[in-house]
């Protein structure tokens, strides 16, 4: 069974090319604004919904093999109502915009984590993949800029990191990878696409077939990984 959260654009690629690549593969889409008929609801910066989606896979039959966490925060606005938008210098800094980025992009991924740890087998693979994002790469920024996101990304990859340490002695078959997609045609994206070269922005489709040749080719050997979409590692 797999089970993709985050409906958004890359979501749904990630969802259909998974079923077609994997079709002995159980594959659900996940996101807190689905139709019920669509897949199944859940909001990750809820606990309540969080342990109700443990519950479930707890009383599924079928053995859990992949989770994918394609959601994001980069712009919009938070739960509160606060507006969110890439920080070019400091002043622009809110602790509102900090504390939604922070939620959605590092803390949520963890306690997905920790909602379907207690559905995992240690005899049997498993893979975990975030999205992550090469602006979250301390070694390579260059530009500055963009405070909450670059922070919560960084976050995200330690957590993710000290993760796979753990599984590694606890669920020795288990992969945590954390995976760059480019720059994809997404609502996340769409503001800054204007510099972007034609050939560097991905659909959702080819995004999602890099990002799933990348995934499929690591093992247990490179749990832990901070990949790029072609497969290269990304600095810390």
């Amino acid at each position: 069974e797999g089970f993709v959260i985050g409906a958004g654009g890359l979501g749904r690629a990630l969802s259909d090319r998974l079923s077609r690549l994997c079709p002995d593969l159980d594959v659900t889409l996940c996101s807190r604004r689905l139709e019920p008929r669509e897949g199944w609801c859940v909001d990750l910066e809820s606990q309540e919904s969080l342990l109700s989606l443990q519950t479930r896979l707890q009383a599924d039959s079928l053995p859990l093999r992949l989770v994918i966490n394609a959601t994001g925060l980069l712009h919009g606005s938070s739960s509160s109502g606060a507006p969110v938008m890439p920080e070019k210098r400091l002043q622009q800094v809110t602790p509102e915009a900090l504390q939604a980025s922070f939620s959605i992009n590092a803390m949520a991924p963890l306690l997905l984590a920790r909602a379907v740890e207690p559905c995992l087998d240690r005899q049997s693979p498993f893979h975990f993949a975030s999205l992550s994002a090469r602006v979250g790469s301390i070694g390579d920024n260059r530009s500055g800029g963009w405070y909450a996101y670059r922070a919560a990304k960084a976050a995200q990859n330690m957590m993710l990191r000290s993760l796979s340490i753990e599984w590694a002695r606890r669920y020795p078959r288990a992969t945590v990878l954390m995976l760059h997609p480019g720059t994809t045609d997404t609502p996340l994206s769409k503001p800054f696409q204007a510099f972007v070269p034609p050939d560097a922005l991905f659909t959702p489709e080819r995004a999602a077939a890099y990002l799933l040749d990348v995934l499929l080719q690591q093992g247990p050997d490179q749990s832990g990984s901070f990949l790029a979409w072609d497969g290269q590692p990304i600095p810390w």
